[in-house]
């Protein structure tokens, strides 16, 4: 698709709903093994934020596309010792075919984006989480063949993951709905933004009740209590969220042929049980596998043809 090549990803707002079906029909065709694409491209990734999933789908991804990666450490860069984002981004610009960003401040990301010329991808913000919600998605249409007329649940913390997932489930037509504890809700600019992409078709729910929330779902999703950088507040969270806990309970009171996702890392037995995450439901392992086939669909398609 020749409207994205060249481009940012910095939310999945940035995506038309055209686009991002069009990237998960390419994710199927690339897992699957339909469409075979070779680049001599090389991607950058200034992760600020430990990571396992997004760093390893991601270079793997580029290494199948015939592309090489480079892995940019902060702390062995010149941005450890204060060098200003605006020039680091002018430099790398130089160097790289695109770049992928893991960092706390979403505004660090559009800096970035503002000064390089070269495709900026969001692989994690303090704000959003798009790539993994295109794997999310993915994942979801491989177990009910379409997207539209289905309801996600999301349980635990408004993080980046709750944020992400109501623009997601918006632009495809699926219903949405957000349990969180009353002082732990998602960002109100970015509900707002969902409802509107909504337009009344699908409903976009905030609510503090998880019982509601878990009514007739078809897909079940959860995320850890505490984010990156938040560690000290993790152990203050538990009584808090506790009511927020995926498990055996809750889980009945889904739909029979309901599906269970969590972004991982997973902390068992706080935000979801073993019983769940490990039971017949989880399909959280297709889930982690799909993050290399949507971000290879990405890349593709970010840079473009030769």
């Amino acid at each position: 698709m020749d409207t994205l090549k060249g481009r940012d990803l910095l939310s999945l707002a940035d995506l038309t709903v055209d686009e991002l079906l069009y990237l998960l029909d390419l994710a199927a065709k690339l897992k699957s093994g339909m469409v075979k694409l070779q680049r001599n491209k090389v991607l950058g990734l200034l992760f600020s934020k430990a990571s396992t999933r997004t760093r390893v789908s991601f270079s793997v991804a580029m290494y199948q596309l015939g592309g090489q990666v480079i892995d940019l450490n902060p702390n062995v860069t010149q941005v450890s010792r204060g060098e200003p984002l605006v020039d680091t981004a002018r430099v790398l610009d130089r160097y790289l075919d695109i770049l992928a960003i893991r960092t706390f401040e979403h505004k660090d990301l559009e800096t970035f984006a503002e000064y390089a010329k070269i495709p900026v991808i969001n692989a994690l913000t303090d704000l959003e989480h798009p790539c993994q919600v295109l794997a999310d998605l993915m994942t979801v249409q491989e177990c009910f063949g379409s997207l539209s007329g289905l309801t996600l649940a999301y349980f635990g913390d408004g993080n980046n993951m709750a944020n992400s997932l109501l623009l997601g489930c918006a632009m495809v037509g699926m219903n949405v709905r957000i349990a969180t504890p009353t002082d732990y809700q998602p960002n109100g600019e970015i509900v707002e933004q969902a409802k509107a992409i909504a337009d009344g078709k699908t409903e976009v729910i905030i609510t503090t009740d998880a019982t509601s929330a878990m009514q007739d779902v078809q897909v079940v999703y959860t995320d850890v209590w505490a984010s990156m950088g938040q560690e000290e507040e993790a152990r203050m969270r538990i009584p808090i969220f506790q009511p927020y806990q995926v498990n055996e309970k809750l889980m009945e009171l889904a739909a029979k042929d309901a599906i269970v996702l969590h972004c991982l890392p997973a902390h068992r037995d706080e935000e979801i049980t073993d019983a769940v995450i490990e039971g017949p439901q989880s399909r959280v392992w297709d889930e982690a596998e799909n993050r290399m086939h949507v971000q290879k669909a990405l890349l593709a398609t970010l840079l473009g043809s030769d």
